[in-house]
């Protein structure tokens, strides 16, 4: 099976801003943006089924590219920070941050998840995903499940995980048996 990963545009957020789960507005740049991902994305069409975060910023994406009906699912959302959500992380008063930047593949954020706890929701998804027949899946997301997926697909380790992420706008192929 082919999977096809696509990492929404850029966002409008502050630079610096921790934001994982929170619902962020796209740049202005979104049309142009978009058109270049959506005619990379053509090489790899047809797609069996396509799948997308919830979150509108890759939503957004999917429709542009022509995806509309595509199944949404919780488990491709990003990293949930919990109470840090929409703060700058050099603002982060919670001593609880140490610890993370420390360990985040285990230690969860504040009241959110640890790194091994969004590949442990992002590998469900691919369990369930590879008992289907189908030969290829475009899932548009976020970076950090795409780092999720490529430990999935055994392409990294979680501890190189974060080194692998796309730019926005950015496509990962993997191949699972």
């Amino acid at each position: 099976m082919e999977v096809i990963l696509v990492r929404h545009t850029s966002v409008d957020v502050l630079p610096g801003t921790c934001y994982g789960q929170t619902d962020v507005p796209l740049q202005a740049t979104f049309p142009e943006e978009a058109e270049v991902v959506s005619r990379q994305l053509n090489r790899y069409t047809p797609f069996d089924i396509v799948y997308t975060s919830p979150l509108s910023r890759c939503v957004r994406l999917a429709e542009y590219c022509g995806y509309a009906d595509a199944v949404r699912d919780a488990r491709l959302l990003e990293l949930n920070f919990g109470t840090w959500e929409m703060q700058q992380y050099d603002e982060i008063c919670d001593p609880h941050l140490a610890e993370w930047y420390a360990d985040y593949l285990h230690v969860p954020a504040t009241d959110g998840e640890s790194f091994m706890m969004q590949l442990h929701r992002v590998e469900a998804f691919f369990v369930e995903l590879q008992k289907k027949n189908y030969l290829r899946v475009a899932i548009f997301t976020h970076g950090g499940v795409i780092a999720c997926a490529q430990v999935y697909a055994g392409l990294v380790r979680p501890k190189e995980a974060f080194c692998c992420v796309p730019r926005y706008g950015g496509i990962v192929l993997i191949r699972l048996p």
